[in-house]
């Protein structure tokens, strides 16, 4: 049984190493935008499961349709994320993965922001325009050097 719980991890660790690798590397920016994908899927489903106010769904409860719709989306930023790196590879450049990386980690902080309002939670302001600033630097390309 150890043998086999060993083969099992060793096989998710090795696909999380080339997924990883492929993306550009475990660093900050994936992080954030990894953690920020996780919360807002966290948030998403309590609000549609919770609070039933999801605008997602006709009833704004839970949806099979729109929570596979989302994953699909959050897979697709990752694909947009791979690309970057290839291009930042094939054009001996360190930027526009990282621009890539922010501008989705602003996307990803807004609609968890969004999905926090509609929980009633109150946030600051400041927290807002920061993420919209984040989202702007990123769509201009202005990622900035991270060692991608």
């Amino acid at each position: 049984m150890d043998h086999m719980k060993n083969m099992i991890l060793a096989a998710v660790a090795t696909v999380a190493s080339i997924v990883t690798n492929a993306l550009g590397g475990w660093d900050v920016s994936l992080q954030v935008l990894i953690g920020l994908m996780a919360a807002d899927c966290l948030t998403g489903w309590l609000v549609a499961a919770v609070w039933k106010k999801s605008n997602k769904s006709d009833t704004g409860a839970l949806d099979s349709k729109a929570s596979f719709k989302g994953l699909c989306r959050k897979m697709v930023v990752l694909v947009l994320v791979w690309v970057a790196n290839m291009l930042d590879t094939a054009m001996g450049i360190q930027y526009v993965r990282t621009a890539v990386c922010i501008f989705f980690i602003g996307n990803e902080g807004l609609s968890l922001l969004e999905n926090i309002g509609l929980m009633g939670v109150p946030f600051p302001k400041f927290l807002k325009n920061a993420l919209e600033a984040l989202r702007d630097k990123g769509d201009e390309g202005g990622g900035g050097h991270d060692g991608g």
